[in-house]
């Protein structure tokens, strides 16, 4: 009796449009199309294990209920947020049953990131004899979350957050639904697709809360959207894999020299409430990684940024993060002394404990001098042009060139500089011998 009237109670726009068939399905055509990996398994009806890895709304869970009925599984949906160690086992006894009886069964989970190592361990005899064909939904990389042999077992099929065009087909199926445009002007229309920010479930969602506007209201404009609807805020987790993604992005487009996408990028994370002293320090590392002595003002900058930061505080130290942005951005590049680095430690790892020459070794007593520490040091400043010339690396060791500068900015003096000193050394040294 408690479903009776269960039909006639009033259903969410996102539930009444909730795709039927996976032709349906908006924005996942690269998976779901005749060509697509999953759109090939359906049509041989064989269904295997996968990670639906993919953005908030795009559709992963209606995908695995859509195919447990294009494959005639049994639909099993767990979340992991929800669920445990007893729930698993209902839901494989259950399995069991029905493979006795000739049917599938299709277990879906729901952030299956969220489950602990040993709860994955548990899928994988049921997974192996095919008792289960389990579909995991994720919106973290599988790569960080998911254990090693539980991927091996499972194809990872990445969705993609829903384009422009998903979304406005989104809007159109829910104005047939309701019977009525949205009461929106065009500019407040690319408005709110924006809001949506590729979430189709959010969208409709918000178009839900427009389609209260009365229709005699005059249409609203993107200020009159934001008076109706909130705006949330980006999806950004501190801790997660988009942290990573966008830090990166950020350092990358600072190492192509792009000042304006590496602002997008610094926005992007102080909007979406990144610390902003974690990006202070990677600016700091930026500035020594890839701006090196091609200007050697980067790294007084990138400190000077970061102490007016502390200084100041959010919002008006947030511009002295930008205005070093663009400082980076803009300065000539050079990894140089990064790579210099990386050599000369490689060089210390081959060569192991070799003694540095007698004559640079300070002899404060007798013995010492009499084994020859000292002798034959030449003072560099008594030298001509203050360059004595003499070989400082060790004696069973051939000299090597680490540094390396480019001819960009302050490093073209540099280089000059070395390629000087070289000249010199190779006359004195013709002298010498």
């Amino acid at each position: 009796m408690s479903g009776l009237f269960e039909k006639d109670a009033p259903r969410p726009l996102a539930d009444r449009l909730r795709p039927r068939t996976l032709d349906e399905v908006v924005g996942q055509t690269h998976l779901l199309g005749p060509n697509g990996p999953i759109g090939r398994m359906v049509a041989q009806r064989r269904l295997a294990s996968m990670i639906l890895w993919g953005p908030p709304g795009c559709g992963k869970t209606t995908i695995a209920r859509l195919l447990a009925e294009a494959t005639d599984l049994a639909f099993e949906p767990l979340s992991a947020v929800f669920s445990g160690v007893a729930d698993l086992r209902k839901v494989f006894d259950r399995a069991r049953q029905r493979r006795q009886d000739g049917r599938g069964t299709l277990l879906f989970v729901d952030e299956v990131h969220r489950f602990n190592k040993a709860q994955q361990d548990g899928f994988l005899p049921y997974v192996e004899d095919g008792t289960v064909v389990l579909i995991g939904a994720t919106t973290e990389n599988p790569s960080f979350e998911l254990n090693a042999a539980l991927l091996s077992r499972c194809q990872v099929m990445v969705l993609h957050r829903l384009d422009e065009a998903a979304l406005k087909e989104l809007l159109e199926r829910a104005e047939q639904e309701s019977g009525r445009t949205l009461p929106l002007n065009e500019d407040a229309r690319s408005a709110l697709l924006a809001m949506a920010d590729g979430d189709g479930r959010y969208l409709l969602n918000l178009a839900e809360e427009l389609f209260q506007v009365p229709e005699s209201a005059e249409p609203l404009d993107p200020r009159g959207l934001t008076d109706v609807i909130h705006r949330r805020a980006p999806v950004y987790d501190k801790s997660g894999e988009e942290h990573y993604n966008l830090i990166s992005a950020l350092h990358k487009s600072l190492r192509g020299s792009d000042s304006d996408a590496a602002l997008y990028w610094l926005a992007r994370m102080l909007v979406g409430g990144e610390d902003p002293h974690y990006i202070a320090r990677r600016l700091l590392r930026f500035a020594i990684e890839d701006v090196g002595l091609a200007e050697p003002q980067a790294v007084t900058q990138a400190l000077a940024a970061w102490q007016t930061y502390e200084r100041l505080g959010s919002p008006e130290g947030d511009l002295a993060l930008a205005q070093l942005v663009v400082f980076l951005g803009t300065a000539p590049k050079s990894n140089a002394a990064y790579l210099a680095h990386k050599r000369s430690l490689r060089a210390a790892k081959a060569t192991g404990s070799l003694m540095p020459p007698k004559h640079i070794l300070n002899a404060p007593t007798g013995m010492m001098k009499e084994l020859g520490y000292g002798k034959g040091y030449a003072y560099d400043h008594d030298a001509p042009d203050g360059f004595s010339g003499q070989d400082y690396f060790p004696e069973d060791m051939t000299r090597e060139t680490f540094y390396q500068p480019v001819a960009r900015g302050f490093e073209r003096e540099i280089a000059k500089r070395l390629e000087y000193w070289d000249k010199l050394r190779r006359q004195r040294s013709k002298q010498e011998g």
